[in-house]
């Protein structure tokens, strides 16, 4: 069964550029919020994926993910909930060589960097970087779900 186990923190700092990649430009949106589910599609630079995830317990749920045509991604970014979420996702390594996600929001979401790490197992142990902040992993204002329908901005 497909699981994502993912950790999130606040970037206190810019200390993650410097081993940052160039960056791809996200656009996502949501066909479907609930607790039980959503169902996720988004523009990924030029690739295009539907996303379904299950309801979070701890640090952990379900997810299916599948490549779709980008046409057909555009088309139902056209029938998403609105804002759609947009942000530049960057990969960092980290300090014993995981690999981090950071998104930089955009639009009504902007001025908030959210840095992500996924894991093995909900006990995996990593290294902390440097530039990392609070640990948000609990605080679903955080979600992109949630980002969707209240912005950063509005907090």
């Amino acid at each position: 069964m497909p699981t994502e186990i993912e950790r999130k923190f606040l970037v206190k700092n810019d200390g993650w550029q410097a081993s940052a990649n160039a960056g791809t430009p996200i656009k996502q949106g949501y066909l479907s919020t609930s607790k039980e589910r959503n169902v996720r599609v988004r523009q990924k630079g030029e690739k295009a994926l539907l996303n379904v995830k299950g309801n979070t317990e701890g640090i952990s749920r379900l997810e299916f993910e599948y490549e779709i045509a980008l046409d057909d991604a555009l088309e139902m970014l056209a029938l998403c909930e609105k804002p759609l979420i947009e942000k530049t996702r960057f990969l960092v390594a980290g300090p014993d060589g995981n690999t981090w996600e950071l998104d930089v929001f955009e639009g009504d979401n902007q001025g908030l960097i959210v840095a992500e790490i996924e894991l093995e197992n909900e006990e995996a142990a990593f290294a902390l970087p440097d530039w990392a902040g609070e640990e948000v992993s609990h605080d679903s204002r955080y979600f992109n779900a949630n980002l969707n329908t209240a912005p950063y901005k509005t907090w």
